[in-house]
């Protein structure tokens, strides 16, 4: 048997990049998986597809994160197609840039939207469908804790967030045999964030390896925290980051 065997997760944000790996993982541990898309049905559709190749119920929800009726309505379509939800992957989000001066208040509202509300609205919804065993599982970013450059303030502020929402999440949810883990990952190749782009020599220079990771690097630790490993691990927070912020 796979570790996740007759699991359901839902994966935000799960068309392309760290999210796709996830997506992929969990279907390769043994999960049914859900995932939703804001605006590309095609990489959905092929990850979705790419599931149900390994032999596992998969569907593609599309859902702006920064609407939330439509998260929440996500996750119940999600748990009524997979006939429940054991595992839910907060992994929607975008990667604003500015100096303090460059900054909207719209960019400041979409950002907390996507990145912080679309988790709570996500996992308020999820936990009306889970049992003891279940994961809410938040992909943050080592940028919480450190910050390198300018230009960085509203984006490490609304991943920063994450660590408070999370420790209450673990509170809120141990009772009921639900376990919360933030995943804050370091400089990884994703179109969002390329090995090739212009700003990654300066990312390889701040890591221990001198290294990128790749997208199923994240994802083979969101496995191993969603199966009977991660049992006893919740209100944590993982940095994944090569040893950038050591």
């Amino acid at each position: 048997m796979s570790t996740l065997d007759g699991k359901s997760a839902l994966v935000t944000g799960g068309s392309r990049g760290i999210g796709a790996a996830i997506a992929t993982r969990l279907a390769a541990e043994g999960a049914n998986v859900a995932l939703t898309y804001t605006s590309a049905p095609d990489k959905a559709a092929s990850v979705a597809t790419a599931i149900e190749g390994l032999g596992r119920k998969s569907l593609a929800i599309q859902a702006d994160s920064a609407d939330p009726a439509a998260v929440a309505t996500a996750v119940d379509q999600a748990a009524e197609a997979l006939g429940g939800l054991d595992i839910l992957v907060n992994n929607a989000g975008i990667f604003p840039t500015g100096t303090i001066e460059e900054i909207t208040v719209e960019d400041i509202d979409r950002t907390f939207a996507i990145h912080v509300r679309a988790v709570f609205v996500a996992t308020q919804a999820a936990v009306r469908h889970m049992g003891e065993g279940g994961r809410v599982l938040t992909i943050g970013s080592n940028l919480a804790e450190r910050v390198p450059w300018p230009g960085l303030s509203l984006y490490s502020a609304s991943k920063s967030a994450l660590l408070g929402l999370n420790r209450g999440l673990a509170r809120d949810l141990g009772p009921r045999g639900i376990a919360a883990v933030l995943l804050q990952p370091g400089s990884t190749d994703t179109d969002m964030n390329p090995v090739d782009g212009d700003h990654s020599d300066a990312q390889r220079a701040l890591s221990a390896f001198g290294e990128y990771m790749k997208a199923g690097d994240i994802a083979a630790t969101v496995a191993h925290l969603a199966g009977d490993a991660g049992r006893f691990l919740t209100g944590s927070a993982v940095t994944i980051d090569s040893g950038t912020n050591a």
